[in-house]
């Protein structure tokens, strides 16, 4: 029988890159996110590969919202195996005495909150199946800090020290938990961050070869992957050309 995979933030970069991935080596997937129209182009993408597919459309920061789709999830579709935990985002860039609670607040809700809301509509089925396997996709921001990164730096530390909590709480139950940490990937992030400013977000990947989302879903891949006595705690992933989350060599 084939597992079945739910990922948040389904719709673009890293999480589409992540449900055909999984589909192509035969995981059935639940894909969510808050763009309907997004979410049908991919079940169509994925069903393509003969796998199952089930898409929910609502938004991580709404604990109701979560709550309501994942209480009330079919019967064949209950029994998630792996829970990739990708919504996410960056909004902003300034000092913390210039910042903007609007997207202090966007950042702390989904980064933050949203996963800890599906993990809790996910994680006690896992208990009570013992088995299952929670990745927590982190960053680099999560390692270090760095100039005018202030609160995303702060809630990508949260997700690092949630992920190491856990692995701690679910240590006993036979539940892999696991964080993987990139650095710059070039994906809608940047456009997110600078608020639909295409030109600001293209100079972020200009001088080098950035990751691409498609590098990300490999490594989810590896870790889905292993063997069921090996569990990969946490992964550090950046392009060659990066070394630190400010310190790049760019030709």
């Amino acid at each position: 029988m084939s597992k079945i995979a739910l990922i948040t933030g389904a719709t673009s970069g890293i999480g589409e890159a992540a449900a055909l991935t999984l589909a192509g080596n035969k995981m059935n997937l639940i894909i969510t996110g808050r763009r309907h129209d997004r979410l049908s182009i991919l079940k169509n993408k994925l069903e393509e590969r003969n796998v199952r597919v089930l898409t929910l459309c609502f938004d991580v920061r709404d604990e109701l919202a979560v709550k309501e789709a994942l209480g009330n999830l079919p019967e064949e579709w209950r029994q998630i195996d792996v829970l990739l935990n990708n919504a996410g985002l960056a909004a902003g860039l300034g000092p913390i005495q210039e910042g903007d609670s609007d997207d202090w607040n966007r950042m702390i809700d989904t980064n933050l909150k949203g996963l800890l809301y599906v993990t809790r509509a996910v994680a006690p089925g896992m208990v009570e199946r013992k088995s299952g396997h929670i990745i927590n996709i982190g960053s680099v921001a999560g390692k270090e800090v760095y100039p005018n990164g202030n609160i995303y730096c702060a809630t990508k530390h949260a997700v690092d020290a949630l992920t190491k909590a856990m692995r701690i709480d679910m240590l006993p139950h036979n539940i892999k938990v696991t964080q993987i940490c990139p650095g710059a990937v070039e994906t809608e992030f940047s456009l997110v961050r600078f608020h639909g400013d295409q030109s600001r977000a293209e100079i972020v990947y200009k001088g080098y070869e950035s990751l691409v989302a498609d590098d990300i879903a490999d490594c989810i891949w590896f870790v889905v992957s292993r063997p069921s006595h090996v569990n990969i705690n946490d992964m550090v992933v950046m392009p060659t050309a990066q070394a630190s989350a400010t310190l790049f060599h760019k030709e």
